[in-house]
This record gives structure tokens, sequence and C-alpha cells, in this order.
């Protein structure tokens, strides 16, 4: 669920948009600037990135490496950000880019309550994952230590995303036709409520409110 309203929202239609027209190096753009604080789904990005790669226009391991790459890049300025007390600018600033207080309060939690194991497990659970290098930096979490607990984070998440999208793509003309069935589930269950209406109004008294 938490997939499919990332990929219902704005941010996500850009990221699609992008990765189509820059390629990898849209996917290198947009995974950064996930891993800097900006909320842009990785969900959406790496999805349709996995589309491209059923498309040829890249390989499955291109996509994943510049993915990780990516969120190392952002992970690093983002914890640059902390590491060097600019906390309060993002902050302040941080309603312009999206960035709601209780992400970063929610992301600050993770990090005191599992120590360094956050930065790798938080890698894989949306929300936490864009915010997580914040407090890292911020208790001067040892850098190299942060950089091999980010990547080996990053890779099952980015992985699996891309693959996701592969796999979508391979069978999306099976699944288009078995998406008939839910077309008609749903016709179903609109006639359904208007028949529910048109007893209740019925059955309603006379005198009673509308």
């Amino acid at each position: 669920m938490l997939v499919l309203a990332s990929i219902t929202d704005k941010l996500a239609e850009f990221a699609t948009n992008v990765v189509g027209d820059l390629g990898l190096a849209g996917v290198f753009l947009l995974m950064t600037l996930e891993s800097a604080c900006i909320p842009i789904p990785s969900e959406a990005t790496m999805l349709f990135a996995g589309f491209n790669v059923h498309n040829g226009k890249y390989s499955l391991f291109a996509a994943v490496a510049v993915g990780v790459l990516g969120n190392l890049a952002g992970s690093w300025i983002a914890y640059a950000v902390g590491y060097y007390g600019r906390l309060e600018l993002v902050e302040r600033h941080g309603n312009k880019l999206h960035i709601k207080q209780s992400h970063l309060q929610l992301a600050e939690r993770w990090f005191e309550r599992y120590g360094a194991p956050a930065v790798f497990f938080s890698r894989m659970l949306p929300i936490v994952r864009t915010f997580i290098s914040l407090p890292a930096g911020v208790a001067r979490m040892p850098f190299w230590r942060f950089t091999v607990l980010t990547v080996l984070g990053c890779i099952p998440w980015v992985f699996a995303l891309t693959f996701a999208g592969k796999q979508a793509a391979d069978h999306w003309t099976d699944w288009r036709d078995s998406l008939h069935y839910v077309d008609y589930a749903v016709a179903v269950l609109i006639v359904l409520g208007i028949v529910y209406l048109i007893v209740r109004r019925r059955r309603r008294p006379a005198n009673a409110p509308a």
C-alpha cells in the first residue's frame, strides 16, 4: 500500500518523467535527491528503471549500481548537513521541499533507539530511509562505517524495486488481461451500491429527513 500511495503522488509522476527523459543520469539524480532528504519516492524511480531494463535501454546491473551510487551520494550530503550542524536549515526551510517535521523526528527516534544498525535496516523502509543520514551525521558516526552500512542497506532495496519493475514489464500483457476482471468487479460493486441506495431510500419513512 505504501508503494501504491507513493506512485500516485505528483513527485512520483515527476520521477518517472525524469527517468524516461534522462535514463541512468535521471536515476542517479533522483536517487541522490531522495537520500539528500528530498522526498522523491525511490519506488517510482527504480520501478520505472526496471521497465527500461525490460525495454533494453540498459542492464539490470547498471540500473541497480547507479541507483545505489545515487543513494550513497545523497546520503553523504545529508550526513554532512548533520555533521556540520546545519540541521536547523532543514528544519527551517524543509516545508519548501515537502519535508515534514514528523519525518525528521521519526528518523531521529530510529537512530536513538537502534544506533548504527538503523543506518542499514532503515534503508529498506519508506520515509525513514530518506532522512536517517541526518541523525547519523549529528551523532558523528564514523564516516566509512556509515558509508559501508549505507551501501549494504541500499542494495537489497534498489535491486528489489528494479527487479519488480522488470518483472512487471515482462508479464505486463498477461497482467493487463487479468485486470479486466478487476473492471468487472468494480462495475458489480457500483451496481450493488446503487441498488442499496434505492432500497434504503424506498424503506425510509416519508417524514424522515433526507
